[in-house]
């Protein structure tokens, strides 16, 4: 990189704005040239930002700025949607993190696994877009930032919004937490807040009603009950009540007007979107069997097994939240007490995706459990063990199971309707969005996080469905 100064980087980097700066992103203009151009170790710049404030408007700037600069940097977001989402936002394509900072590797025992891969990249920028949705109990966090700080001078900016719904089973973004990330991790850290919403936004009902629900979130504390927000429908043309008489046509139509992958229903819980699923299959998709040709699905756990034997794939990761299409049915049998079906598919966020052959477990399609639990998946690997004991010999036992179909098959459900949690990260441009059945006990911090986070999926439509009167001016 050039030399250049803090005064030079911050010139280049505001002449990158569209339109006249707000306060926030004024300050990031200032704080960006010293994170950027400090000597201190393991440098990580906090960029949040609520719908409407300029998020994605400041990020794609500094990406400008860096290509500008002849800079290194690597874009990563959690799911390969968010990813497309960031590619999409920026010009530049994005990774996930997994398909970034994994490698596969096969155990002494044949077993398929990853491990944390070689940094070769030196004096990089690592952006990493819907920070909020990074746990740390999973490891991926810590993951993260071995990954980026193995190399000396690399430098980390974690983006997000702090309104989103948190990674389940967490109160708060742990990646999000200034305080938590500095201790955790002994960062050189800042933060960065845009609060203020872009004027340009205002012309969108949803941002306007996603603020209001923002300020509802602001002023809660966590446990507290919140009152029933009112959302404005007269805004604008874009946010629409949707009674369930019209859901049916209202679907047909925008399927019509954006494709099957341009809308989603986003609902509270996985029983209710399996519901959702079986009947847009049945009335408007017309799909009679539990699997046909065309259909959606979004994985549900992250597989290791079948990319390997594509060479035009540079990863061997079919991770949890892609969406596969089915573009062929070759078998389908019973087996171990669960259903399977041999098919070929597409990854839909893989741009020209060869036609992948692997075998899928459909058992979960109309199942309310998201996948096999840990303790089903050990029984399941005990009843294939059973169907090699002529090898005789425990090594190659296990080797046999790790290399079955049925123990590698793709976990997957139905991709037309989707919990909040599983659509986070993407965006739609329309998306239905269900709050079934709540009172006012259960409206909480964490329900107006869900409700934020459902309005803020919609690009061009939102359509609220089973909301009762009281939610609306």
């Amino acid at each position: 990189m050039p030399s250049t100064s803090q005064q030079e980087l911050s010139k280049r980097l505001e002449g990158h704005f569209l339109h006249v700066p707000t306060d926030g992103q004024e300050r990031l203009i200032e704080a960006f040239p010293r994170f950027l151009l400090s000597d201190k170790p393991r440098c990580t710049l906090l960029v949040k930002g609520y719908a409407g404030t300029g998020k994605t408007t400041s990020i794609g700037a500094i990406v400008r700025t860096l290509i500008e600069i002849r800079k290194t940097f690597i874009m990563l977001a959690p799911t390969g949607r968010a990813a497309k989402v960031m590619a999409s936002y920026s010009g530049v394509n994005a990774h996930t993190i997994h398909r970034c900072i994994y490698k596969a590797q096969t155990g002494a025992d044949g077993e398929r696994g990853y491990k944390i891969a070689e940094n070769k990249f030196k004096n990089a920028v690592f952006i990493v877009d819907e920070a909020s949705m990074i746990g740390a109990d999973d490891g991926l966090l810590e993951d993260l930032m071995q990954y980026v700080f193995s190399v000396k001078g690399c430098r980390l900016i974690l983006v997000g919004d702090g309104a989103q719904l948190p990674p389940v089973g967490c109160v708060l973004s742990p990646a999000l937490d200034l305080a938590y990330m500095k201790t955790r991790f002994d960062l050189t850290i800042a933060e960065v807040e845009l609060t203020e919403v872009v004027r340009q936004e205002l012309n969108s009902s949803i941002l306007i009603n996603a603020h209001s629900l923002r300020v509802c979130i602001d002023g809660l504390d966590p446990g507290s009950r919140a009152s029933v927000p009112k959302i404005d429908i007269e805004a604008g043309p874009d946010v629409i009540k949707l009674s369930v008489e019209d859901l049916q046509e209202t679907i047909e139509s925008l399927h019509s007007k954006y494709g099957e992958d341009g809308v989603v229903i986003v609902t509270r819980s996985n029983k209710r979107a399996v519901l959702f699923n079986q009947q847009i299959r049945k009335r408007i998709l017309w799909q009679e069997d539990e699997i046909n040709i065309g259909d959606r699905l979004m994985v549900v756990k992250n597989n290791y097994y079948w990319l390997k034997e594509y060479d035009e794939i540079s990863d061997e990761l079919i991770a949890n939240g892609d969406i596969v299409e089915v573009v062929r049915i070759l078998d389908r049998f019973d087996r171990y007490g669960y259903e399977f079906a041999e098919v070929d598919v597409v990854l839909v966020e893989l741009e020209n995706s060869p036609h992948l052959s692997l075998t899928i477990m459909t058992t979960f399609l109309n199942d309310n459990k998201p996948s096999l639990s840990i303790a089903e998946n050990k029984e399941l690997f005990k009843k294939i063990a059973d169907d090699y004991l002529d090898l005789r010999n425990k090594s190659k036992i296990h080797a046999a199971v790790i290399r079955d179909q049925c123990y590698q098959a793709l976990q997957v459900k139905y991709a037309y309707s989707l919990t909040c949690h599983k659509a986070q990260g993407g965006q739609w441009p329309a998306i239905i969005l269900d709050q079934g059945f709540i009172t006012e006990e259960n409206m909480d911090r964490e329900w107006l996080r869900w409700l934020y986070t459902g309005f803020t999926r919609a690009v061009s439509e939102l359509y609220l469905l089973n909301f009762n009167q009281k939610f609306f001016k």
